[in-house]
């Protein structure tokens, strides 16, 4: 049996395929990490360190390798795929430099005699299952920290990233791991939620959409199991004034294009004043029009192909939807098979399906509002709250919207922003948990108490 395939979305063409996992393989899986937990977590933090460090190392030697199969798995432009597995060495390298920090004891002051510190233990094997839209770097904010913890891992890719889930697994196994530290599992659905239901795991990690997080955690809430859910995003991207308009635009459309527009933190809905509405509408849809998509394996492609046939018709679908329901296409709204031109849709309403939705595509809504209120409002009616952007040269009032912006992540006047240190996450449906940053390490830990008298 074979749900794990390589399929080109730029020419159609299968390109590889991998058997799915028996019940048996399954099984020897988990038994394998439940053995190395034994190892693993008893090893030095600065011996883990060591470890993780060179998987870092690993990335980077693999770097041409990996990135090309990248762009075959989900179409990324080369250049892009590069800077995803630079990025992912660089997040692996930060959990290495920082283990004996996220690892330490924290004391407490207590009111009686004695000491009391929090110890931060291993919870023990955590399942990850992860998206197609980031094949390295969604893989590194996961394993990079459990593993400077002391926990082992078992890795179930999306069903068409096979190729990169195998040489990632070789990229951990030759940087010195325990057998069973990191294992990859092809796995179905059904098998995952096994998974999620033995004994032997004591958490999952989930970056998708929002069916599947919930699907996950229903499965890890009958189970009583730990999980942390990195799910969708339709984050605003807020203009109130700006001293540079061309570069702002130009901001919006990198934002809006980063990933083939498949980021679940991409900005989705442009949210612009009055007194620059019409302006930056004009020069922002010019400025996506004038970007083509391309080969993705060509060193200039800014916009490859979405990541796979059913991802363009899906995308069809919602604009076809918008535009007999009133809205109005600026630009694009087109495609050429998995192609699909740069979007901007305009006269969206709150009756209108898209203005629920999350467009995961080279596809932007622009809306008209009248002040900093207004934009607020706007921008916190949904229910997603994973990232925002600001563009405003009032600093107050940057933090006055900070403030005011439900989402786990607010960048004011930049964007591509994200760095290994930044905390990553949301709140509503967008998720429950942070990546990235120290705040990662606190996920699939014991903060275990131990109290020590006079």
């Amino acid at each position: 049996m074979t749900d794990y395939a390589v399929v080109n979305p730029a020419t159609g063409q299968t390109v590889a395929t991998y058997d799915t996992f028996t019940d048996a393989q399954a099984q020897d899986a988990i038994a394998a990490a439940a053995a190395a937990f034994g190892t693993w977590s008893r090893t030095s933090v600065a011996d883990r360190a060591a470890v993780v460090r060179r998987i870092a190392d690993g990335h980077r030697a693999r770097r041409d390798e990996l990135a090309a199969i990248i762009v075959r798995e989900m179409g990324k432009p080369i250049a892009a795929a590069l800077g995803e597995v630079d990025f992912a060495a660089d997040i692996i390298e930060f959990y290495a430099d920082h283990a004996e920090q996220v690892t330490a004891d924290r004391p407490i002051d207590i009111l009686g005699e004695g000491s009391a510190v929090v110890r931060r233990a291993p919870l023990g094997v955590l399942l990850g299952i992860m998206p197609w839209n980031f094949p390295a770097y969604q893989v590194a904010r996961f394993a990079a920290p459990n593993l400077v913890l002391g926990n082992t891992i078992l890795l179930k890719h999306a069903p068409q990233c096979p190729e990169s889930a195998a040489l990632l697994e070789r990229i951990y196994e030759e940087a010195g791991l325990p057998d069973g530290a990191y294992v990859n599992v092809y796995l179905t659905n059904e098998q995952a939620a096994a998974t999620i239901a033995d004994p032997r795991v004591q958490g999952v990690s989930v970056t998708g959409s929002e069916r599947a997080g919930a699907a996950v955690a229903e499965v890890a809430g009958r189970h009583l199991k730990k999980v942390a859910l990195e799910l969708g995003g339709s984050d605003p991207f807020i203009l109130l004034s700006t001293d540079d308009l061309d570069a702002t635009v130009q901001a919006a459309v990198d934002a809006r294009l980063d990933n083939n527009g498949q980021s679940c933190n991409g900005a989705k809905r442009f949210i612009v004043v009055d007194d620059l509405y019409d302006d930056f509408v004009s020069r922002f849809t010019a400025a996506m029009a004038a970007v083509a998509a391309s080969d993705p394996t060509s060193e200039d492609t800014i916009l490859g192909p979405l990541s796979s046939e059913a991802a363009a018709a899906r995308l069809q679908q919602q604009i076809d939807t918008a535009v007999a329901q009133g809205a109005t296409v600026l630009a694009g709204g087109t495609r050429e098979g998995t192609f699909f031109a740069p979007t901007v849709l305009a006269d969206v309403t709150p009756e209108m399906d898209v203005y629920r939705e999350e467009l995961f595509g080279p596809a932007a809504v622009v809306y008209r509002v009248t002040d900093e209120d207004a934009a607020v409002r706007l921008a916190n009616d949904t229910s997603f709250g994973l990232g925002s952007y600001v563009f405003t040269t009032d600093a107050a009032q940057a933090q006055r919207v900070a403030d005011a912006i439900q989402a786990g992540m607010v960048y004011v006047n930049l964007v591509l922003a994200d760095s290994p240190e930044l905390p990553f996450g949301g709140v509503k449906r967008s998720g429950t948990s942070r990546e990235l940053g120290l705040l990662a390490a606190d996920e699939f830990v014991n903060k275990k108490l131990v109290r020590i008298g006079a």
